[in-house]
């Protein structure tokens, strides 16, 4: 048997492919979690019923586009109808090009997932048995082995799409233990036929955008994560920096400017702050301000212009983040349950020959995933910046130096690459306008969705180093202030976690090690367990 160390979830929840109902939490249960899976019933037959319509328009003799035709520039090469077999292994065999690096083993189920889906709609003329074979492939641990790169998200994500198909007629790699094998050898020891694929189903399986999707739908939900963490840091800096907590008034966003990022944002920033006796109200603010003053008066606008954007901006900030994010989730949720491949066959109606397939509309949602996970980096390297800076630290230590000045870095060193991961991420273009077209200029216009995809999991793979070194400096700064009974039961929490894998920098030394096993926990989500273990939950 194919030792492939999976698990189902301990609840024993599954989840059910219907072509109408899937989301991104419900993907990355596949993906992540390993949750079993089932095809729907009603996905089942209705795939027969298409299939059903689909042998019959075969049978009247009426030619389909990549059915009983070539494809591409060879639309109008009739193929005979006893190569059907032949025809659509061909097809799968000559698209199986992608290269590079190959997936991951969640990101390549959350493709299959994606995949299944598409084809549980009910409009893509497969039979029922291969809908089949794909649960089964993710209920046994069976993963395709999926280069990368290749993708125009064009005519879908053929390449990489081809590399599942392929494994299907016992053809190509899957992994084991992260390293590709023959798909021959693992289903005859898992004692599964091949499958021989029919007129259709060669094309119906990588014509289609499932790759950006499922791989998009990992990002976006490890991003929403991330943006929680990094209002869980925030709220740390704010409160070692004895911040207001003025700027999170409910009325100045649920009334004045109903963003729902700003609004959610600005939520948890109160839940987060809640129980704190560090952080300041405006009319304690104005109190301080004025005793550093020497007892003279001081103007509200004062006040607030003490005040920078990175404390006093997050909700309008990194709330923009969250709308972006909510914005590609529901793009994504609409991609998971739509028919993208082509032709399409709806009961009684002609036989639709459109462009589905085309990636554009994930690979814009992705692009703009970029950008604002770019923003949030910076958000967070400036906030780092602020403690480092003797004038801007409430009086904490130039570098957060514990030890000697001058003889002692501190945390000098450790700003350069969240400085230079902020950097990296505004060289990340987007790949949604870089259009090359292919394949004799039949694909004249391409997508690039899947390298949008790509580009999105790496700003969001850098942020986990940049707001590592966040995490850091702010436990850092609530050892040196002495400030951490003072923190919110949140806080405590999130100082401790940090205590937890990285001691207190006494002393000058080698800070790698410190930063990665924070962003490895920021990967893993401690953050928000040990803020739900406080009974915060976040949006």
């Amino acid at each position: 048997m194919l030792e492939t160390g999976f698990s189902v979830e301990s609840d024993g929840s599954s989840v059910s492919f219907d072509g109408e109902t899937l989301d991104v939490p419900a993907v990355r249960r596949v993906a992540e979690d390993l949750a079993r899976v089932s095809v729907a019933p009603e996905a089942l037959a209705k795939a027969a019923r298409s299939r059903a319509q689909f042998e019959k328009i075969i049978h009247d003799g009426a030619p389909v586009y990549g059915v009983t035709t070539g494809y591409g520039e060879m639309i109008y090469m009739l193929v005979d109808p006893s190569k059907e077999v032949e025809l659509q292994t061909n097809l799968v065999r000559s698209h199986s090009s992608g290269v590079g690096p190959l997936f991951a083993q969640d990101e390549a189920r959350a493709v299959v997932a994606a995949r299944l889906n598409a084809l549980s709609k009910g409009y893509s003329a497969v039979r029922p048995e291969l809908l089949e074979r794909l649960a089964l492939y993710l209920n046994r641990g069976i993963t395709p082995a999926i280069p990368e790169i290749g993708s125009l998200g064009a005519s879908g994500d053929l390449a990489p799409l081809s590399h599942i198909a392929c494994t299907l007629i016992g053809e190509g790699y899957v992994l084991r233990d992260g390293k590709r094998v023959p798909t021959g050898q693992v289903l005859r020891e898992e004692g599964i036929e091949p499958l021989q694929l029919r007129f259709k189903e060669g094309l119906a399986l990588i014509n289609g955008t499932s790759a950006m999707t499922g791989l998009g739908s990992l990002v976006v939900g490890r991003a929403l994560d991330q943006v929680r963490q990094a209002e869980i840091g925030t709220a740390l800096v704010l409160e070692v920096l004895r911040g207001s907590t003025s700027p999170f008034q409910a009325e100045g966003h649920d009334i004045a400017r109903p963003h729902q990022g700003q609004i959610d944002t600005a939520a948890n920033m109160r839940a987060l702050l809640a129980g704190s006796g560090l952080v300041l109200d405006h009319a304690e603010l104005r109190h301080q301000a004025e005793e550093q003053r020497g007892g003279g008066d001081v103007s509200r606008t004062e006040v607030y212009l003490q005040k920078a954007y990175t404390l006093r901006a997050i909700p309008q900030v990194v709330g923009a983040v969250r709308d972006t994010l909510y914005h590609a989730a529901e793009k994504l949720r609409t991609e998971l349950n739509s028919s993208n491949d082509n032709p399409l066959f709806f009961d009684g109606k002609e036989v639709f020959h459109g462009a589905n397939f085309h990636g554009q509309p994930i690979a814009f949602a992705m692009d703009f995933v970029v950008l604002a996970l770019t923003q949030l980096g910076v958000f967070s390297e400036r906030r780092t910046n602020r403690l480092l800076n003797r004038h801007l630290s409430d009086g904490l230590p130039e570098f957060l130096v514990a030890g000697e000045p001058g003889l002692s870095s501190g945390f000098a060193g450790a700003q350069y690459p969240a400085t230079a991961l902020v950097a990296e991420n505004r060289t990340i273009g987007p790949a949604s306008t870089q259009s090359v077209p292919s394949n004799g200029d039949n694909q004249d216009v391409v997508s690039m969705g899947l390298i949008a995809a790509r580009n999105a999991r790496r700003v969001l793979s850098n942020n986990t180093r940049i707001l590592a070194v966040e995490f850091l400096a702010a436990a850092q700064a609530v050892d040196l202030s002495g400030r951490r009974d003072g923190l919110s039961p949140t806080g405590r929490a999130t100082y401790d976690t940090i205590r937890s894998l990285v001691p207190t920098l006494d002393r000058d030394r080698y800070m790698s090690d410190d930063i990665e096993l924070v962003a490895a926990a920021l990967s893993r989500g401690e953050f928000l367990g040990a803020a739900e273990q406080t009974g915060t939950v976040l949006v």
